[in-house]
């Protein structure tokens, strides 16, 4: 077992130690890049230092709860192939999101996660992270949709885009959305069928464990996936309440459903470009309902800083112990 044993030495000393230093010093450089950052230091300890405290808490809070609702979704995907504990889950969410931060737009969550999977069943537990990750991103599309449809109006308006244009990005991801929730509401079909063909057989293996989902499970990580986005939503209207940005919850609603949207299918790495790219597209599409960006922009990267960086540090502390889950395999915590 000489393998294990350098596997459990790179993860405890050097792996762990190294992604934990190079979150610090991509978001160090990420905050003392971005512009207006002497006046939104003045205005956030401004608001930290009133009765409006309350709304950060809140967030804080929340943010706590939807990692935690994200745990389950994957504990539940998860059921059929090793059955683990929340608490389990949960650490290897925040694991992955460790890992998530720095690669394109997140693959690296597979890695982290996997990492508290038992030997021999992180392949296929790729396939149900996927799944469970496909759940979000269904409920991220088209609520995003009926919001884009539902702000056409005032888009082509402001002249962000032109008509033409914004017809066609409607129409693919309408063409993409009921693409993607066919895939998602017939897996298992589509599992067995490609078991049964000849070149499917030799990565049958890997998604047999796809063959167990029906249509009550995937309504609960539907569900699930719903519940997160609204938390993502409340976040956000809470930190307008505390910067002061004065839109009403509906356009607030269909504005960050536009954003996520936007965000899910334009390609980014993380911490080098993540930032950057939700501030100036939070700009364009809240500044549609209020002019007050350096509000939008404190709503935009404290989201970044509290539903990210904070969970990714926490992630990566747990890398450092990752000798746990090198245990028996037969663990489940």
């Amino acid at each position: 077992m000489k393998v294990n044993k350098n596997i459990k030495i790179f993860f405890n000393y050097f792996l762990g130690p190294l992604l934990f230093l190079w979150l610090c010093w991509s978001i160090y450089n990420q905050v003392r890049e971005q512009e207006g950052l002497a006046d939104s230091w003045e205005q956030i300890k401004a608001s930290l230092t009133s009765s409006k405290i309350i709304y950060l808490v809140a967030v804080i809070l929340l943010m706590l709860l939807n990692w935690m609702v994200e745990a389950y979704k994957w504990r539940l995907a998860m059921k059929s192939l090793q059955p683990m504990s929340l608490l389990r889950a949960f650490k290897a969410t925040l694991s992955g999101v460790s890992f998530s931060v720095s690669t394109p737009n997140s693959i690296g969550d597979y890695v982290g996660r996997i990492l508290y999977v038992d030997e021999g069943k992180r392949i296929k537990a790729v396939t149900l992270t996927v799944l469970s990750n496909t759940s979000q991103l269904l409920i991220t599309v088209w609520v995003g949709l009926f919001s884009l449809y539902s702000l056409k109006d005032a888009i082509i308006h402001a002249k962000i885009v032109s008509p033409l244009w914004l017809d066609a990005l409607l129409y693919v991801v309408a063409f993409g959305g009921l693409l993607l929730l066919l895939f998602y509401f017939r897996i298992s079909w589509m599992a067995k069928w490609i078991s049964r063909l000849p070149s499917g057989k030799k990565f049958s293996w890997s998604i047999e464990a796809l063959e167990q989902f029906n249509a009550t499970v995937l309504l609960r990580l539907l569900s699930l996936s719903i519940t997160r986005f609204c938390i993502f939503i409340i976040q956000y209207f809470l930190l307008f309440q505390l910067f002061e940005v004065a839109i009403p919850f509906g356009q607030a609603w269909m504005g960050v459903s536009v954003l996520f949207l936007i965000l899910a299918i334009i390609p980014t790495i993380a911490l080098f470009t993540d930032l950057s790219v939700r501030g100036s597209l939070s700009l364009t599409i809240l500044g549609l309902f209020n002019a007050n960006q350096l509000g939008i922009s404190l709503t935009s990267a404290s989201i970044w800083l509290i539903n990210l960086v904070i969970p990714a540090l926490i992630g990566s502390v747990l890398v450092l112990g990752i000798k746990k889950i090198f245990k028996s395999k037969h663990e489940s915590a």
